[in-house]
């Protein structure tokens, strides 16, 4: 059998008497492996995010200007009997209620999603204030609180690059809870400060106090995140749009300025799912909640 010939790096790192391979190194390779797979996987999931409100959105087009499309055809198809007095009548009754209805249920998913994203916003400046509110107790501590305070500032500092970052890696940062282990962990520092003196006992129970309701809030936060759309009620809606367009089409005379009117109020219909699928996800697309809570918060910091 032939000898195993050893590397020229392993006899160096063998003959100073220090390990072959370099475990350090080996672990930041790994990291940088993890991150790069998630950083792919980010970006394909944002493209599929993005395909996905663009669907959405041509889908309610082209049903809605489609019908509109299709009431048009069948006016100049049907006899004229069908277009008299009390079949229209009856018909325009018809697109009333509907019209009422798409308007009411259009109206709540829109101030819902908006409520929604209010929501997010008012709760990231509650959680920026908070940690504010923890670093100055901790500076009030002393010394002994530098681990946690130094622990808080980074957490505060990851969360910060993550939301002025990539908008799919704060959204998978909050709905996947990755956060979650160092905020808590930055908690149990701060249970565990030595408290010597009544001042200090003081200073930590505010301390313990005001890391729980941070973790509360972020915990909160993600579970509001994980919520989504009913979409089967979407999906009534644009039938609901649907019919009443083919009901516009069909009882108007076709002309240039109608079918420009149909397309116009096609389009706001879409634009109008838009905004509420992209509400719907604050983190993520065009419409997104500002950073600027946490990096004002982490200016503030340290002082």
């Amino acid at each position: 059998m032939k000898a195993r010939r050893s590397s020229p790096r392993a006899s160096r790192c063998c003959a100073r008497g220090g390990p072959a391979p370099d475990r350090n190194r080996l672990l930041r390779r790994s990291a940088l492996r993890r991150g790069a797979r998630q950083g792919l996987h980010a970006h394909f999931s944002a493209r599929r995010r993005c395909i996905h409100e663009i669907i959405i959105s041509c889908l309610t087009f082209v049903s809605a200007f489609g019908a509109a499309l299709v009431g048009l055809v069948l006016r100049r198809r049907l006899p004229e009997h069908h277009f008299e007095d009390h079949p229209r009548d009856v018909g325009k009754l018809v697109m009333g209620l509907v019209a009422t209805l798409a308007a009411l249920v259009l109206g709540l998913l829109i101030a819902s999603t908006k409520s929604f994203y209010d929501t997010q916003t008012a709760e990231l400046q509650s959680l920026s204030v908070k940690i504010v509110g923890l670093d100055r107790v901790l500076g009030e501590y002393g010394t002994a609180a530098g681990p946690a305070r130094a622990e808080l500032r980074r957490v505060v500092e990851e969360g910060y690059r993550r939301l002025a970052g990539t908008p799919d890696a704060a959204s998978i940062h909050l709905a996947r809870g990755e956060a979650a282990p160092a905020i808590i962990a930055m908690r149990q520092l701060v249970r565990a400060l030595p408290a010597e003196t009544d001042a200090q006992r003081q200073l930590r129970g505010s301390a313990v106090q005001l890391a729980g309701e941070i973790v509360d809030t972020r915990l909160l936060m993600s579970e509001q995140v994980n919520a989504s759309l009913n979409w089967p009620f979407v999906l009534v809606l644009v039938f609901w749009i649907s019919v009443l367009f083919l009901g516009f089409g069909l009882y108007t005379p076709a002309n240039a300025t109608v079918v420009a009117a149909l397309l116009m109020g096609a389009v706001s219909v879409a634009s109008a799912m838009f905004l509420i699928d992209e509400m719907s996800r604050p983190y993520e697309g065009l419409i997104r909640v500002s950073a600027a809570p946490l990096q004002l918060a982490l200016m503030q910091m340290g002082q």
